[in-house]
């Protein structure tokens, strides 16, 4: 494990934190592989009967480091292929693991961070958090369930003019939407009174039952895989790799 990602275990509690905040928690493959190997830590744990994930810093997490795809130019197929794998894997770890999931979200979500909200169970959202594509601004292809498991939640049309927008969902607009569960003052508060109500209860034929589909979403989250790996090679995606870094670091 490194301390990209945290874990503590207080029964019948377990909690996971993001920990880039330097980054904004942006996700990057070291990061989402400890990721998942503290998803599977933590659900071995029998005592632990749900689990909240969370995030330390200013934001929940910004998506894919856009820097990281700048630095893996030479073999920027390969970077993309790796790193939205493990995206996908982390989210499909997520929803194969017994214990529910009460996402914490304080602040900002952007890109393929989405799929970590989209694949826990429960989300409690402080008042201030928002959702934002990102995709159509950088170039991307989405990733993160935008495109797979988005438009069966919130239907297509809206999720078309979201990407095509880049407009943001607030947390009252998420709420509306199903996306979110509860909006709070305090999103971990919340998180951890919601998941210590799921400890109290009898939730593993639940989860089962609801995620009898997950090779389905297995094949739809490939399928984002492919056209993202398709598409980062481009000089669209390219030339959208440098308007951002150039934005950001001027």
């Amino acid at each position: 494990m490194t301390d990209l990602v945290l874990s503590k275990l207080e029964p019948p509690l377990g909690t996971i934190t993001l920990n880039r905040a330097e980054r904004h928690n942006a996700l990057v493959p070291e990061l989402l592989s400890a990721l998942i190997g503290q998803f599977q830590h933590v659900s071995a744990v029998p005592e632990v009967k749900a689990i909240v994930l969370t995030a330390n810093g200013r934001s929940f997490s910004t998506g894919g480091d856009v820097a990281g795809f700048d630095a893996h130019r030479d073999r920027l197929a390969d970077y993309a292929h790796e790193i939205v794998g493990l995206l996908n894997e982390a989210m499909l770890t997520m929803m194969r693991i017994d214990q529910p999931i009460v996402a914490a979200v304080h602040s900002v979500v952007t890109g393929g961070s989405m799929g970590l909200v989209m694949a826990a169970d429960l989300v409690v959202a402080a008042s201030t958090a928002s959702f934002t594509p990102w995709y159509s601004v950088v170039g991307f292809s989405p990733d993160g369930g935008w495109s797979a498991l988005l438009p069966d939640r919130i239907g297509r049309a809206r999720v078309a003019s979201l990407l095509l927008h880049n407009t943001t969902i607030t947390a009252s607009q998420a709420h509306d939407w199903g996306l979110v569960d509860e909006v709070v003052y305090d999103a971990v508060a919340g998180a951890r009174s919601t998941a210590m109500e799921m400890a109290r209860r009898k939730t593993r034929a639940v989860k089962r039952s609801l995620n009898v589909d997950l090779d389905l979403v297995a094949r739809g989250l490939e399928n984002e895989r492919r056209l993202f790996v398709e598409q980062v090679v481009t000089d669209e995606s390219i030339a959208g790799i440098d308007a951002f870094l150039n934005q950001r670091h001027p």
